[in-house]
């Protein structure tokens, strides 16, 4: 496996410019005097010389980036973040695609991670606050700072899989305590809908079921924001509620040719809420 760091030349580091405005600033952490962020390459399944023309043409731009074979020295705080397992990495994927394309040879398999080095008087608890606002728990973690034997993901395939017991039989209460401990995307009523499910066919799900259910009912997938239902549009500026106002009472007494041009309907066509109509969007 081989490493290279790149960051990017003083004057165009922005990221690391904006990270330390938002620690300063919106975190309050004053002692923080500097922030550099280093994006971290590991490549494997290529030969050496692949890898060394790769750094300066497809990992970097010598004309912006520097290049470093290991962590500068000099940070008071150092950590690394990394894509969770299964998550997609597109920098990861760019740049295999591109020695792929480059070389016309195998696909190497590329690893990324962002290398933060933090300077300033930085306790223990500080830290732990910048860390909880640069890592989202949803689709990344910590990552370790040492060098792998291997890019390869091993992972143990269970022999049976696990049956979420009294399922079926929990009360409102029990199935909000699930969504937490499991960190699920489904509120209470889509698990208490998924119960009622379950009970139809008298047996409990296997958290593979669960899982995958969560996954297609994730607001990323079903998007849930389209079942929002508007009952009442109000303005704090009273210009703006009087033309609104004003607009829906002509929209009422405009012919209906005026209303829909060419005296036809348009497919998906609606019109906003009257005051204290509810709307279910579509």
């Amino acid at each position: 496996v081989y490493r290279i760091f790149v960051e990017k030349k003083e004057g165009l580091a922005y990221e690391s410019y904006s990270l330390k405005r938002d620690v300063n600033r919106l975190l309050g952490i004053k002692g923080v005097t500097d922030v550099r962020i280093l994006n971290r390459y590991d490549a494997e399944n290529l030969p050496k010389e692949t890898f060394d023309f790769a750094c300066k043409t497809i990992f970097a731009e010598p004309q912006i980036d520097n290049l470093y074979e290991e962590v500068p020295e000099g940070a008071d705080r150092v950590f690394a973040v990394e894509y969770l397992p299964g998550q997609f990495d597109q920098r990861a994927n760019s740049a295999e695609e591109c020695i792929q394309l480059a070389f016309k040879g195998d696909r190497p398999s590329i690893r990324s991670a962002k290398v933060y080095l933090l300077s300033g008087d930085i306790t223990d608890e500080e830290l732990a606050e910048i860390k909880k606002y640069v890592i989202n728990p949803v689709e990344a973690r910590e990552a370790s700072m040492e060098l792998p034997e291997t890019l390869a993901m091993k992972m143990d395939l269970p022999e049976t899989v696990e049956t979420m017991d009294g399922f079926i039989a929990k009360d409102r209460e029990e199935l909000a305590q699930m969504v937490k401990d499991l960190g699920l995307a489904m509120d209470l009523d889509d698990i208490a809908f998924c119960q009622e499910y379950f009970k139809s066919e008298d047996r409990d799900p296997t958290i593979t079921e669960i899982r995958m259910i969560d996954t297609y009912w994730s607001d990323h997938c079903r998007h849930t924001t389209f079942l929002t239902t508007i009952d009442k549009v109000t303005f704090e500026d009273q210009f703006l509620q009087d033309a609104y106002d004003k607009y829906l009472a002509d929209r009422e007494h405009r012919p209906h040719e005026a209303r829909e041009p060419h005296g036809h309907r348009h497919a998906g066509r609606q019109s906003p809420p009257q005051a204290g109509q509810t709307r279910q969007a579509r």
